[in-house]
């Protein structure tokens, strides 16, 4: 089994989802913050996991469902929080961000069977998982984060530490207001389709 992993901010106006505004307002993008954030840790509670762990930067709201622990980002680069929330793991672990609302129970059951990494890629270039069978927090520091070379660095960086690495499948990130639609026409009934679809009614592009 394998421990989950969820690294998020917590979704408060004018520090999440700022490349949505425009077209959207600071509230509108935390509001769809928060809607992707809630169907990421529903898909995660629904998977079997011994432990389920929300890295957060911010605090706990009433989107936390039950079942997670809750523990600070440190600080620094990306490169060195994600290191950090491995470093944190004693077991294999599987870590996601909150940018993948349409991420599902069966992508996030993993069992490191003949593999010891597994690499989720991201359309933009970066990637959406990462799974290690033993974590180790080397294999993260040091990689550029958020340029379209970022999941190329990464992958290279496992296979270069003699890993077998398994594939997962490509998923695209929320991050712009095109990605919006295309995300929630891929999870039709979920949180974020539906915040997305009141803003739409609210007038919103």
């Amino acid at each position: 089994m394998t421990t989950l992993l969820v690294i998020a901010k917590e979704p408060r106006p004018g520090r999440v989802k700022t490349r949505l505004t425009p077209p959207f307002t600071p509230q509108e993008a935390a509001a769809l913050a928060e809607a992707a954030l809630t169907d990421t840790l529903r898909a995660v509670a629904a998977t079997p996991a011994p432990r389920r762990i929300l890295v957060l930067d911010g605090r706990p709201g009433p989107w936390l469902p039950p079942g997670f622990d809750v523990v600070p980002q440190c600080a620094g680069g990306l490169d060195e929080r994600l290191a950090a929330a491995f470093a944190g793991c004693d077991g294999p672990a599987l870590l996601i961000g909150m940018d993948t609302p349409q991420v599902t129970p069966a992508l996030l059951t993993v069992d490191f069977d003949g593999y010891d990494a597994c690499f989720g890629p991201a359309e933009d270039g970066g990637f959406w998982a990462l799974g290690l069978a033993e974590p180790d927090p080397e294999l993260l520091r040091g990689v550029p984060m958020s340029t379209p070379g970022t999941g190329a660095v990464q992958r290279a960086r496992l296979v270069a530490a003699g890993l077998r690495v398994r594939d997962l499948p490509r998923l695209r990130d929320v991050d712009t207001s095109a990605d919006t639609e295309a995300v929630a026409a891929l999870a039709p009934h979920g949180c974020f389709a539906a915040e997305l679809a009141r803003l739409r009614t609210a007038g919103r592009r």
